[in-house]
């Protein structure tokens, strides 16, 4: 199985899908990740998705099950082959697998979409594989009800327990040391800009010139699916960030000093050496 990259006819748009082992399309997995793409779902969530499914078919390959069979007890199967280290080595529950429970589920994640979205095209068995849960009608109204009006909506009926785990942060001082230990301006900029803002990664390689405005001290975080570089601020409206003078003073250093006479049109564009 292989995942690959694709660009859709007439748009260009970046896709992904999923060829066997003989080169073909595995036809139900492209159905579902065409519906991604057309519904204009990130790159990188197809990617994630069809990464999903490759791994799924592999097992479903290994267990001379077809997809359109499959049940919940193999899905409880494929959850254990995930987690074994190995093809012959059965992991307890409480032990330590090859992959961590959050990622089992996101692989799940994907193999659940796939099922839902073929269910809602008449595929029976798929069905069998996407539980329905009813909101309660009662007095008690549990958070997002006015999206669900009492309607039964679809739950994953196999899912790993993730112990909750607080984000790791670094420290001040780590961060100054980090700073302290750029060669380059542009690393200087980019990772100040993304320890004072939060901003992902994605979203600051994305920045273009008319989005980081100095005289009101702003950073403006603007969604756009034609970058060049094929970052993503994965925000659906507009976002403006105050930024501080220091790194507004930073960031005409850069552009001075280092950026020089470049014609992109991104705030960091290339290397530092503008190679």
């Amino acid at each position: 199985m292989l995942v690959q990259r694709v660009l859709m006819p007439g748009s260009g748009r970046e896709s992904w899908t999923l060829l066997g082992d003989g080169g073909e399309v595995v036809e139900p997995a492209e159905r579902y990740l065409a519906y991604l793409s057309a519904i204009e779902r990130s790159p990188n969530t197809v990617r994630a998705y069809a990464v999903s499914l490759k791994l799924w078919f592999e097992f479903l390959q290994h267990a001379a099950v077809n997809w359109d069979e499959a049940g919940a007890e193999d899905v409880a199967r494929f959850v254990g082959w995930l987690r074994a280290p190995a093809g012959n080595v059965i992991v307890l529950a409480d032990g330590n697998g090859a992959r961590r429970p959050a990622t089992v589920n996101r692989y799940l994640a994907g193999v659940f979409g796939f099922y839902d979205h073929h269910a809602r095209t008449g595929v029976q068995v798929a069905a069998g594989l996407v539980s329905w849960r009813r909101i309660s009608r009662g007095s008690y109204k549990p958070f997002l009800h006015h999206v669900t009006k009492g309607r039964p909506i679809p739950v994953r009926p196999v899912k790993l327990h993730v112990p909750r785990q607080a984000p790791r942060t670094l420290e001040p001082g780590q961060i100054v040391a980090i700073l302290g230990a750029c060669e380059h301006l542009r690393d200087r900029f980019l990772l100040s800009l993304l320890a004072e803002t939060g901003m992902r990664v994605g979203q600051a390689l994305g920045l273009h010139h008319c989005d980081f405005v100095s005289r009101e001290r702003e950073v403006h975080i603007v969604p756009r699916a034609d970058n060049a570089n094929g970052a993503r601020a994965k925000v659906r409206s507009a976002a403006v960030v105050p930024v501080s003078a220091p790194l507004v003073r930073l960031y005409s250093e850069y552009m001075h000093v280092e950026y020089g006479g470049t014609d992109s049109d991104y705030v960091l564009s290339g290397r530092p050496d503008n190679t």
